[in-house]
């Protein structure tokens, strides 16, 4: 364990650097931060005293050591845009896109697994046949598109939900939370249920794929054989080893939906890292736009690595030692 561990700790710090690599290339070739800062009206002596400043005069393996050591140190420099700097505004930021993406994976698992579990078993069925057809759809609809039609329903129609906005949030301590007032659950059930939608259906049908490859080995075949009833058949042998590729799929996905959910946030105006991220692109803002990607690239990597332990948790197999397999 401790080796693999540290293995995937190595690849971690190489991803890192890759990425953080990267991003940096964004300050070197895209725009130049010194004449966003000052204009174009800015003299020579201006730039070249303000690249000095900045460091941007050095060699460029040392702008890029400058850049890793300020990265460790969340420190990406200052918002071309706003004039604040961006490690305050993605903490500002990542709790509204957090709890949105925590909530969407909640909402897929929930009730994605249950129906994935239904439709491998009660295959031909009225309502597994209407599971599929939902998933189909659910696949096929873009999220833009999902939003818009849950705003015009909810929101216009019947009135029962707020169109846009975070609603009233609590502070505790430099973290704000939505999820501790009541108008802060009314407004995330829109955009919520349109970031999981997606992310259900695939829930649903690998599910079920697998939980119809499961019912299939011999394992099971042997348990039905012992006599073993449906219940502990489904549910204690075959539904647990459904749940290791399962668990791939989630921590990815839940990766995606912090990464992606721009769309979602840019539909609904949700003040998280997407809308801010959208803005940064919009005006060209380097340093937002390379926080952004470092600070991505970072969940994938810590989701990932939970998702290899969470392995051993639930896969006996993998706990069992090179010299104690038979």
């Amino acid at each position: 364990m401790l080796a693999f561990i540290l293995q995937r700790l190595i690849q971690a710090v190489v991803v890192m650097i890759t990425v953080a690599f990267v991003a940096f290339l964004l300050f070197q070739y895209v725009g130049d931060p010194v004449v966003f800062l000052l204009g174009q009206d800015a003299t020579k002596e201006q730039i070249d005293q303000l690249r000095a400043d900045l460091g941007l005069d050095q060699p460029f393996f040392i702008q890029f050591g400058h850049f890793l050591y300020n990265a460790v140190q969340g420190e990406f420099g200052l918002s071309l845009r706003q004039g604040a700097k961006v490690s305050r505004l993605i903490a500002e930021r990542f709790p509204a896109t957090l709890e949105l993406a925590l909530v969407a994976a909640t909402l897929a698992l929930v009730i994605g697994i249950p129906m994935g579990v239904y439709a491998a078993l009660r295959r031909g069925t009225f309502l597994s046949q209407l599971f599929m057809t939902i998933s189909l759809l659910g696949v096929s609809l873009p999220t833009f598109l999902i939003g818009i039609l849950l705003i015009l329903l909810f929101a216009v129609v019947l009135g029962w939900f707020p169109s846009f906005g975070r609603g009233d949030v609590m502070q505790l301590g430099w973290w704000s939370s939505g999820l501790m007032t009541a108008k802060g659950w009314h407004h995330i059930v829109l955009p919520a249920v349109t970031l999981a939608i997606f992310q259900l259906t695939l829930v649903m049908r690998l599910v079920r794929a697998e939980m119809l490859e499961v019912l299939r080995t011999d394992y099971i075949k042997f348990a039905r054989a012992r006599g073993l009833s449906n219940r502990a058949i489904h549910f204690g042998h075959a539904l647990k080893n459904t749940l290791v590729p399962v668990m791939t799929i989630t921590g990815l996905q839940l990766g995606g939906l912090i990464a992606f959910a721009i769309i979602t946030e840019t539909v609904f105006q949700w003040p998280g890292m997407g809308l801010l991220f959208i803005q940064a692109v919009t005006f060209a803002d380097i340093p937002v736009m390379a926080a952004y990607l470092c600070l991505i690239a970072l969940i994938f990597v810590i989701i990932n690595l939970v998702v290899d332990l969470l392995y051993f948790a639930v896969d006996p197999r993998l706990r069992v030692g090179k010299s104690g397999g038979h």
